[in-house]
């Protein structure tokens, strides 16, 4: 081989060399950018320790309190030595704990709603509550044990801490910690979309944030510049406190902008009288299926928590022909927190203002009665537990015949949002509870020019007999009174004659 050759089949192998390292490069570089793309589309969910707290004290004396409650009932109905007078009264204890493993299984539904990875639950009974730490300085170690064994993100309390629980309970333990509130803010922040959701839900972390700002930072600020200005000057915390105030003060104007926008719609729909018709309920009763099973709205349908935030309003007609404006609110659930409720007064608007509440109760939840006792609590608060109340008993498609229907109030309609099961007796009830607008009965004579004044009572009365005599026609309708009463011209005996 002469030194030319071996040059070109060095060069050669250079060649080759300096593609196959440019297509591994290239390969790399794709791989890492897939595994970019991966991460991004699926972010990984934090892992968390839940940490459930129940005290005795308080479980004992709810407990006495529903004996005697239950004994004295039993003693004025005449059967306090009655067998099952004795075991409703022994089995006090029974249900508290029910309501306790319910309380905790809705909790970890919570935190499933806001994208977390429950690694491990702890329950913590005490007498109770520890000034300090809520649970106690054993049960903290144990929980930091648990943690570094998991690799667990953050800590998630079912219960609300002071100010300075949580600045101890984050001192001792090696993540962050949230408490009840806190994790409630934050499924309502994932779930807000229109500006004025995001707006309450902005003012609501605030005023939760503004009294547990103490000891989150001691630097000194806002040194002065001049002759009798110099010295130590306004703390940083100071300096927090007045930003935030600052800031709820403008989101508050915002939400009064919202407030105002909203009263000028609700005033052009009072110029026409058509009912409001609020439904309310516990968080996940099936609510927006219910709405959307009745409207074809197609809002989201979820079974997550809250996922319902901003309201949604949508015309129905009655099987009278009366139309309404049928309003889809945020569900409630225990232990509302009060600032929720304050600061979600222009959503929860639709509700003072319905003239009627629709209550949507989950019939297969094994907590019925209570979740209906939390949601009266919470219309309670916001002034409205005076108005008519219909009871829809939803999701009777999940109850199978041996553990038959929860009793409701009288006169509960069973339906399946999800089945359009009952809608119709649904709709009757509505229809029949509602005094706004009422229906009414009314015979026209009508000359066979007034075409368009008999097409109008067709679309939106119940048109019952009608005969034609000569250039006249004579009609019989029942519907809305806002609607009959604009032909009152027209009108003639009540008997057709």
């Amino acid at each position: 081989m002469t030194a030319a050759e071996d040059t070109e089949d060095t060069k050669a192998n250079r060649k080759k060399i300096v593609r196959r390292s440019l297509v591994e490069a290239q390969e790399d570089a794709q791989r890492q950018s897939a595994a970019r793309q991966i991460g991004r589309g699926a972010p990984q969910a934090e892992r968390a320790v839940l940490i459930a707290v129940e005290f005795t004290g308080e479980r004992r004396k709810l407990t006495a309190a529903a004996r005697l409650a239950r004994t004295a009932a039993a003693v004025s109905s005449g059967r306090a030595l009655e067998e099952g007078a004795v075991d409703s009264v022994l089995g006090a204890g029974s249900a508290a704990d029910l309501d306790f493993d319910a309380s905790l299984a809705e909790f970890e539904e919570l935190a499933r709603s806001a994208g977390g990875e429950v690694v491990a639950t702890l329950v913590q009974r005490r007498a109770k509550p520890d000034p300090a730490t809520l649970i106690g300085q054993g049960k903290v170690e144990e929980i930091e044990g648990v943690v570094a064994s998991t690799g667990a993100d953050l800590v998630l309390f079912d219960h609300d801490l002071t100010p300075s629980q949580l600045r101890n309970l984050e001192a001792k333990l090696p993540c962050r910690v949230i408490d009840r509130t806190q994790l409630i803010l934050d499924i309502f922040a994932r779930h807000a979309r229109t500006r004025e959701g995001q707006l309450q839900v902005e003012l609501a972390q605030l005023e939760y944030q503004l009294p547990r700002l103490a000891g989150r930072g001691k630097a000194m600020s806002q040194l002065g510049g001049g002759i009798g200005t110099r010295g130590p000057g306004e703390t940083q915390l100071e300096t927090d406190r007045r930003k935030i105030n600052l800031r709820i003060d403008h989101v508050k104007e915002q939400l009064e902008s919202v407030r105002r926008i909203r009263r000028q719609q609700r005033q052009r729909r009072e110029a026409v009288p058509v009912p409001v018709v609020a439904l309310v309920g516990y968080t996940n009763a099936g609510k927006s299926t219910l709405f959307n099973a009745l409207t074809e709205a197609g809002v989201l349908e979820s079974s997550r928590m809250f996922a319902t935030l901003d309201p949604k309003l949508r015309q129905l007609q009655l099987p009278s022909r009366r139309k309404i404006l049928l309003s889809d609110t945020v569900g409630f659930i225990r232990n509302l927190p009060h600032t929720l409720v304050n600061s979600f007064r222009a959503t929860l608007e639709e509700v003072e203002r319905a003239e009627l509440l629709l209550h949507i109760r989950d019939a297969s939840s094994p907590m019925v009665d209570e979740q209906k006792a939390q949601v009266e609590k919470v219309l309670a608060e916001l002034d409205v537990s005076e108005k008519p109340v219909i009871e829809a008993l939803n999701k009777i498609d999940l109850v199978s015949d041996d553990e038959g229907m929860p009793m409701g109030a009288p006169g509960s309609i069973a339906v399946s949002g999800l089945k359009r099961l009952g809608l119709e007796h649904l709709l009757k009830a509505i229809d029949d509870a509602l005094v706004v607008d009422p229906v009414i009965e009314m015979w026209y004579r009508l000359p066979q020019s007034e075409g368009a004044i008999l097409a109008a009572l067709e679309a939106g009365a119940i048109v019952g007999d009608k005969r034609f005599e000569g250039n006249l026609a004579h009609v019989r309708a029942r519907g809305p009174a806002s609607l009959l009463n604009r032909f009152r011209r027209f009108r003639e005996r009540e008997d057709g004659a």
